[in-house]
């Protein structure tokens, strides 16, 4: 767990990345809150912050008596909203500053290429 950030947000997140990694499909069951709750050792009310914001955002769908499960189409929806936030977290501010740099695109282009290799 990551102590710089709430860890109802850290749960959130992680169901998120286990959908968009493809291990939980759509229509599984996420673990319970309770089961949340034991495994991270918090109190359940925490637990129940973060798969709310999921069930708020229409990732999971809650069946009386039952549980929680993702549903159809979260797996899309999920990638769409991370793909705009990764632009506007790092596209946008990249671009930005390799023009301030006189860089153009194709040369930007390059730099990216030559660090991918380099990894």
């Amino acid at each position: 767990m990551d102590e710089s950030r709430p860890i109802f947000i850290q749960i959130t997140e992680q169901v998120e990345n286990d959908i968009i990694e493809g291990t939980l499909a759509e229509g599984a069951q996420i673990p319970s809150i309770n089961e949340f709750a034991t495994f991270h050792r918090i109190n359940p009310a925490t637990a129940l912050r973060g798969v709310n914001r999921l069930v708020d955002d229409g990732t999971v769908e809650k069946r009386r008596g039952i549980g929680m499960f993702v549903t159809i189409g979260a797996r899309e929806r999920l990638i769409e909203r991370r793909r705009a936030d990764f632009a506007d977290t790092y596209i946008r501010p990249l671009i930005v500053e390799a023009e301030k740099l006189g860089l153009d695109v194709d040369q930007l282009a390059a730099l990216i290429r030559a660090e991918r290799i380099e990894s």
